[in-house]
């Protein structure tokens, strides 16, 4: 596990000191977008975690059946008319989960708000192992939890490039170098999501969570996971997809003040 410290003392971190807060079970949501060959099987693995009632699935504007197959597995759907992005879908999910716990009676009722685990619809079957991101949330000894997944099978032609403008602008904003800052499987409380909204939008949103809450002194833990996904390949539509991962992580870092280094192989001097 690595922890990230819980203030900062060197700009542009702001020092602070975040209260404890309770919670009580956890609500999964899974944001998905034409997944319908995988949503089962992950609505199913995700509802078998230890203090998860509830599963949320948000439909981002899917064309397939995603919605009906991940209904059919038991998990609440929502959705969007169109696609509108992960971020989108999280704060759609974080509302849903707002709204049933609304209409719980009393005895349903849980004694405080759920935490919040976000996990991708592609996890499937290994979606079950995320269990160890739940418990320092639940416990109190971390506000939010990112898993770090071991290397993943048949990786695609993807030269680490985003990943190294995330670490480094992380690092740069906060002193804290994550191990995996794009991991989208992360667990925090209600209070930690709060403070981070409106969250950054498209492919910059787990590089502006993290940078948010460590600014905010919020308590930050990374823990390894045995998780296994879909890997991006190496046609043009996944390089395609890599150059919009980067813009959306550069915008991200923009918009908080963060002038992270070129990498190595575009530096001058070394073209």
């Amino acid at each position: 596990m690595t922890l990230a410290p819980r203030c900062q003392r060197d700009e542009p971190v702001r020092v602070c000191e975040v209260s404890e807060t309770s919670v009580s079970g956890v609500a999964v949501i899974i944001p998905a977008f034409n997944e319908q060959d995988r949503i089962a099987a992950t609505v199913r693995a995700a509802s078998g975690l230890p203090g998860a009632d509830m599963v949320i699935v948000v439909d981002d504007g899917s064309t397939d059946r995603t919605s009906a197959v991940a209904s059919e597995a038991g998990a609440t759907v929502v959705g969007h008319a169109r696609n509108r992005g992960k971020a989108a879908a999280m704060e759609t999910g974080a509302t849903a989960v707002t709204a049933v716990e609304g209409s719980e009676t009393r005895q349903e009722r849980l004694s405080a708000p759920r935490a919040l685990l976000f996990i991708d619809a592609d996890l499937e079957d290994s979606a079950s192992r995320v269990a160890p991101l739940i418990e320092p949330v639940v416990s109190g000894a971390a506000d939010m939890t990112i898993a770090v997944l071991p290397p993943q099978r048949s990786a695609g032609g993807g030269r680490g490039l985003v990943v190294d403008l995330a670490r480094n602008g992380i690092e740069r904003a906060t002193g804290w170098t994550p191990r995996q800052p794009l991991s989208g499987q992360r667990c925090l409380t209600r209070d930690a999501f709060a403070a981070a909204l409106p969250l950054a939008p498209g492919w910059g949103v787990e590089t502006g969570l993290s940078i948010d809450l460590l600014r905010q002194g919020y308590r930050v833990l990374e823990v390894d996971v045995d998780l296994h996904h879909r890997v991006t390949g190496t046609d043009w539509r996944a390089q395609l997809h890599r150059a919009r991962q980067y813009a959306g992580v550069m915008r991200a870092l923009g918009t908080r003040g963060v002038r992270p280094s070129l990498p190595a192989g575009l530096r001058r001097g070394n073209r």
